[in-house]
């Protein structure tokens, strides 16, 4: 049994555009506080408290500071850097005035995140190319905004993606349908979108690096390495396959993040903190979207790969605690292998999502999706 490795004609006629603004939350405090402009700036807790860089700029990330790092290891790297607290009433204003820039050109948006969206731009009314159309869109939300953002241009939401972020910041990427087989060959498998360190690590135990050293595997010999699912997922993104649409519109499955350690953890007590910093930047999001999750997943990743999810469930008060919370799963970690076992990766997450709002319950699955690595 093999499986074709061709890509649906009628699906290399779409236009897709992945739009990505350049560290969005620094770049809006730094426009509207031109004094910070040229020097580093973070965006996340203090570097006296245990919460986690959600951004900085890139005089910043000279210095290896990365988001969902912890600030104090951040301050460590740069002692010099501007630490501001996320407002995000600010950003997600900023965000507004940028959508209506992608609705002048399209009405088939899909925002991935405050600062990114897939637009399909296949059937326009101008018929402009994706690439003006692209180009468009980066002067106006320059101009309008004084901010800046990179694009992608492809048949597909994963290549368009890929593609945003290769020439930043202010740049394009475009990869036409004739050349997506030469873009994707030479393409290290770290780039796919949802293939992580851990992913990455797996590979490279099989020797797998680059987009190309899969070419020779078919789809059961694949799936005898990883899995069903994984192995027919690596078999088709390795070679620039992906044909899911853009979708109008996307509701929140669930709310999470993760951290993978740079070396494992073995110690139970620094794992609960990192649980808990988690929980807190969490509350935090939640309390800004004004949403509650009534379910809430403690993730665990051994060093062996092996995953395991412990849940429970919560009041639907929208501002209980986060000691709370972070206590009930501290007592779930209790309930694993951890301190027993090296861990290489925590994660934290909720879902069964309320919206406060309008009081209404939004049926979502009952645990968080996470993603790969």
């Amino acid at each position: 049994m093999t499986e074709s490795a061709s890509i649906d004609p009628s699906l290399l006629q779409r236009k897709i555009i992945h739009f990505d603004m350049d560290t969005f939350y620094a770049s809006v405090e730094t426009r509207d506080n031109p004094e910070l402009a040229g020097k580093p700036v973070v965006i996340g807790g203090s570097p006296q408290s245990r919460g986690v860089v959600c951004t900085a700029n890139y005089e910043a990330r000279k210095f290896g500071i990365k988001s969902a790092m912890p600030c104090s290891q951040a301050y460590r790297l740069c002692p010099d850097a501007i630490f501001l607290p996320p407002n995000f009433s600010k950003y997600r204003e900023a965000s507004d005035g940028i959508r209506s820039v992608f609705k002048q050109f399209t009405d088939k948006i899909e925002p991935y995140s405050l600062d990114e969206a897939f637009l399909d731009v296949s059937q326009h009314e101008q018929d402009m190319t994706a690439t003006k159309i692209a180009v468009a869109i980066q002067k106006k939300i320059h101009t309008d905004f004084q901010l800046t953002g990179s694009a992608g241009v492809a048949p597909n939401k994963m290549i368009a993606k890929i593609c945003s972020d290769v020439r930043k910041p202010f740049g394009i990427t475009v990869v036409p349908p004739s050349q997506v087989a030469a873009f994707m060959r030479q393409l290290s498998l770290r780039q796919i979108p949802g293939i992580g360190p851990a992913t990455e690590k797996k590979l490279h135990k099989h020797g797998f690096s680059k987009c190309e050293d899969l070419y020779a595997y078919s789809v059961i010999e694949l799936q005898s390495l990883f899995g069903e699912s994984m192995g027919r997922w690596l078999f088709q993104r390795c070679r620039g396959i992906d044909n899911r649409s853009v979708e109008g519109k996307r509701e929140r499955k669930s709310i999470s993040m993760e951290r993978t350690f740079s070396t494992d953890k073995t110690c139970i007590d620094e794992i609960s903190d990192i649980v808990e910093a988690m929980v807190e930047e969490l509350v935090h999001k939640l309390r800004e979207k004004r949403i509650w999750g009534r379910t809430w997943v403690l993730k665990i990743k051994y060093n062996d790969f092996k995953s395991i999810n412990r849940s429970m469930t919560v009041d639907t008060a929208p501002f209980s605690p986060g000691e709370e919370i972070s206590q009930s799963l501290i007592k779930l970690l209790e309930k694993t292998e951890v301190g027993q076992r090296p861990i290489r990766l925590a994660g934290v997450g909720c879902s069964n999502l309320t919206d406060h709002k309008t009081s209404k319950v939004i049926p979502f699955p009952s645990e968080p999706i996470f993603r790969l690595g």
